[in-house]
């Protein structure tokens, strides 16, 4: 999978949150979009995946030297994000049951909850959950769908220590053939990325 941005950009009303970005993202690869609180790397991180419009410049998805087109883009996508909302009035077991009819899941629920410490909480509604909890749900309904590209978005966002580890451990066994960016400025959440993006040079 390979997704090149041209000469992109993106703002809101007449404030530009970067511009004149180009770069080609491509599969096998681990990126890391860096910078300050509020610089704009949740924003040019939903512009990758689809979620919002670009105001310029274009993007392009190709798998296997086939152009995706935009609209079905977000098949080959899964992103985990602190904003993302989980409907919690399901439990564990009927969310990601209900996912996988979006994209299919890459192992059994039951295995899944297992990895993710959530074997317990299986069939308790999401609402009761901690906030760790709730982004630990996020990262396996991201990093067990059946997708070329993961998005990530401050991902160690309400983890204690352990669950930073579990991050790490997913990082290590469930990202080697895929195309990964992390949008962060903590270290821990981005140290394994080959390549790293400064948004400031994109202002």
């Amino acid at each position: 999978m390979e997704i090149n941005l041209t000469n992109t950009g993106k703002r809101f009303n007449l404030d530009w949150i970067f511009r004149h970005f180009n770069y080609n993202f491509s599969s096998q690869n681990s990126y890391a979009i860096t910078g300050s609180n509020g610089s704009g790397k949740s924003t040019l991180l939903q512009v990758i995946a689809g979620a919002i419009t670009h105001s310029e410049g274009s993007i392009d998805y190709n798998l296997l030297q086939q152009k995706i087109d935009f609209q079905k883009a977000y098949l080959h996508i899964s992103i985990a994000t602190p904003y993302l909302e989980l409907i919690e009035e399901m439990t564990a077991l009927e969310f990601l049951n209900f996912h996988q009819h979006f994209k299919p899941l890459s192992t059994e629920i039951k295995s899944i909850l297992e990895e993710v410490g959530l074997t317990n909480a299986t069939h308790k509604q999401i609402r009761y959950y901690s906030s760790g909890m709730k982004q630990r749900l996020k990262l396996a309904q991201a990093f067990f769908s059946k997708t070329e590209v993961l998005l990530l978005d401050e991902p160690c966002t309400n983890l204690d220590t352990t669950g930073i580890k579990l991050y790490q451990s997913l990082i290590e066994k469930y990202s080697q053939n895929r195309l990964v960016i992390v949008s962060s400025n903590d270290l821990n959440e981005y140290e394994f990325c080959k390549e790293r993006i400064s948004i400031e040079d994109y202002k």
